[in-house]
């Protein structure tokens, strides 16, 4: 499978690092003794389906990697289908690039009992410079002792399930894996994460709690992990938010714009056609 011309490093760097991101979270999190949560990871061809029965979100339930490497198959597209039915998630995003799998891959998707929801704007920067936020709060790096609050914020803010609040924490114990917050004096106000590997920079799980909205602490957040990406070594930052939807607000997409990033792709996401 050949992507277009124009964006075939794009799709590397970007797809690639997203599934080492999510691999090392996994990794980290199975690491624990968590029994209240049934997190897996399972291969189906190319496809990567990280499967959650303890928690519905589809920020976990998701599938990567389909036809970066071979064509999807009906029978890949059904396996995955009963993967996730027979763990009682009944809602999944399977991630889709157009320009790679082409007209053909869209009918057999329809075929196969998917269909299209609001799809993920893929973002991309380099490591120059940013300019300064207009905010009080203070950013800081934090380690596992503040883990907690970071996974409270999050998990609040992208409606997660209790039962993912140690599994947020264990992002604290993966070396890739840095993470952010921003104080109003003592209280946390919110969070952001950034994995790297070699010198490229993945930003994740950009969040603000509802007392602290507006104050700048997303702006913020993304300048310091742009800076902290540079002084790593990277050359090169991914992230991604939902696609623009008129009517409705586009605080992520617009504070992504204002840092510096440059929209890279659009990727679909399909659902079950009975969700």
């Amino acid at each position: 499978m050949k992507p277009i011309n124009g964006f075939a490093q794009d799709l590397e760097f970007t797809e690639t690092i997203e599934r080492a991101a999510l691999i090392a979270w996994y990794r980290a999190a199975s690491n624990l003794d968590l029994p209240d949560c049934d997190w897996r990871l399972e291969e189906v061809g190319d496809a990567l389906c990280s499967v959650c029965g303890s928690d519905p979100s589809i920020l976990i339930n998701r599938v990567l990697g389909l036809g970066m490497h071979s064509q999807p198959t009906a029978e890949q597209l059904e396996e995955i289908k009963r993967i996730y039915h027979d763990a009682g998630v009944s809602h999944f995003f399977l991630h889709v690039i157009p320009p790679v799998l082409g007209a053909e891959t869209v009918q057999l998707l329809t075929d196969c009992g998917y269909r299209r929801h609001r799809g993920w704007m893929k973002f991309k920067r380099g490591t120059t410079e940013t300019g300064t936020a207009d905010t009080a709060l203070e950013i800081r790096r934090i380690g596992k002792d503040d883990a907690a609050k970071f996974a409270d914020i999050v998990v609040s803010a992208f409606d997660l399930s209790d039962a993912s609040r140690p599994v947020i924490a264990a992002l604290a114990n993966d070396p890739d894996w840095h993470l952010y917050m921003s104080f109003d004096g003592s209280r946390a106000a919110g969070t952001g994460a950034v994995y790297i590997k070699g010198n490229i920079a993945y930003f994740d799980w950009g969040a603000t709690h509802e007392d602290f909205r507006r104050r700048g602490s997303q702006t913020a957040m993304l300048n310091a992990r742009i800076s902290d990406a540079r002084e790593a070594g990277c050359s090169s930052i991914t992230t991604m938010t939902g696609e623009e939807v008129p009517g409705e607000p586009q605080h992520s997409y617009n504070n992504l714009l204002r840092t510096g990033f440059e929209e890279a792709y659009l990727r679909e996401n399909w659902i079950p056609a009975s969700d």
